[in-house]
């Protein structure tokens, strides 16, 4: 019989804020993270907007010779197990080190460790290649990172599905607790990709938005969606097995419930037109969770404000529940935040944990203007009711979808 698993710790570094207090605050005033790119020139560039994370000193959160041996994406995710095992009262030297394990991913790695080292090799030739280059650029780092910042010596691992990858790592963590391989283990997903290369690669996909405005250059489910907005930063959960989080008496957010993913086997970077493999991954997620597709009120959406993924991402949830699609509220965590690629699924799962707890669905910031097919309710205004569950929906490049069932928890 599997275990039952719970969330007893949250941490994140958003656009619109460093912890998840702060964060949670801007999601519920309806506050977006926008504005021009900082990081480097854009001049030439399609677009010109970034979801930004804003005054982030890496030596607040950690030993400042540690930090200098990570890259940002590293840093980010280190920073948001910090404020996550803190947040869970988690006392290593209390616990078997074996038992807990670390599953955060990125999607990418670290872009602007291949850019800074290209450039050197380019004119300084082979021999003056950082011998640190691999380590710091790899996508595992983050998790190899947490795993040393904190003593985990259990079950270790990198999901690298796209903009899959944080909800995955969600869920490869729920089922290493529920099977058994762990009692506690930190999971999420962390990204710093807005560099001139991460830019340019999304924008000849023509993913990105054109739009200069802040205000409307993310518009997820609209009519006049344009593409998403680049963003960055970490969201790391500490799941535990319900009866070690009892033991030691944490305080428990909500329980996770279920966990479907499937693929596409379609196209490199549109989903199925037809929405059918995230539909499946709602429906085994929540087939997981034991309850029926009438019990969800509400989803989390992938929604990028990219054509393809709106429109079939709505065909998806339609597919998997019929008629009952018209009464779930619909929402777009990214309509502030932008996308944070790896990291996306973590931070939207904890937005899912935060709403469920304060009884309030936020809005989908910018949905104005209806499109013909998309006819469901992408919650134009907030709502103050219950979340008795909550499915958070994310697929990826590559045909990855993945879909995560949380619940309130009820003893």
């Amino acid at each position: 019989m599997s275990r039952r698993v719970v969330v007893t710790g949250m941490g994140a570094i958003t656009p619109t804020g460093l912890n998840v207090k702060d964060f949670f605050q801007q999601v519920k005033e309806g506050r977006h993270g926008f504005g021009p790119i900082t990081k480097f020139d854009s001049t030439g560039y399609k677009c010109h907007v970034a979801a930004e994370v804003k005054g982030f000193e890496a030596r607040e959160y950690m030993d400042f010779k540690a930090a200098k041996r990570m890259e940002l994406f590293s840093q980010y995710g280190v920073a948001a197990a910090r404020e996550a095992f803190l947040d869970a009262g988690i006392d290593m030297e209390k616990e078997d080190p074996y038992r807990v394990g670390c599953a955060v991913g990125s999607g990418i790695g670290s872009l602007q460790a291949m850019e800074r080292e290209y450039d050197r090799l380019i004119s300084r030739g082979a021999s003056k290649i950082s011998p640190l280059m691999v380590p710091l650029m790899i996508s595992n780092m983050a998790a190899g990172n947490v795993s040393i910042q904190f003593g985990l010596k259990g079950k270790s691992i990198n999901v690298v599905t796209a903009c899959a990858t944080g909800t995955h790592s969600i869920g490869e963590a729920f089922r290493s607790i529920s099977y058994g391989e762990a009692d506690v283990m930190a999971a999420g997903g962390a990204e710093g990709a807005i560099t001139p290369l991460g830019v340019a690669g999304f924008c000849a996909l023509t993913a990105l938005t054109s739009v200069d405005d802040p205000d409307k250059c993310s518009l997820p489910f609209d009519k006049n969606r344009s593409g998403f907005v680049m963003g960055e930063g970490a969201g790391v959960v500490i799941l535990e097995e319900l009866e070690h989080a009892r033991k030691r008496g944490a305080h428990i957010y909500a329980e996770v419930l279920g966990y479907g993913c499937t693929s596409d086997a379609y196209h490199i970077t549109s989903p199925a037109e037809d929405g059918m493999g995230a539909a499946r991954a709602m429906l085994a997620a929540i087939a997981d969770g034991g309850i029926s597709p009438e019990d969800i009120t509400y989803i989390n959406a992938h929604g990028t404000a990219t054509h393809h993924n709106d429109l079939f991402e709505t065909r998806a949830i339609k597919a998997a529940f019929g008629e009952h699609a018209r009464k779930i509220h619909i929402n777009s965590t990214k309509s502030m935040i932008g996308h944070l690629l790896g990291a996306a699924g973590a931070v939207e799962f904890i937005t899912c944990v935060k709403e469920m707890e304060n009884s309030f669905i936020h809005k989908t910031v910018g949905y104005e203007t209806p499109d013909e097919e998309m006819d469901l309710d992408y919650c134009k205004e907030a709502y103050e009711e219950e979340i008795p569950y909550a499915l958070s929906n994310s697929l990826g490049f590559g045909g990855h979808n993945a879909s995560i069932l949380i619940g309130k928890y009820g003893g």
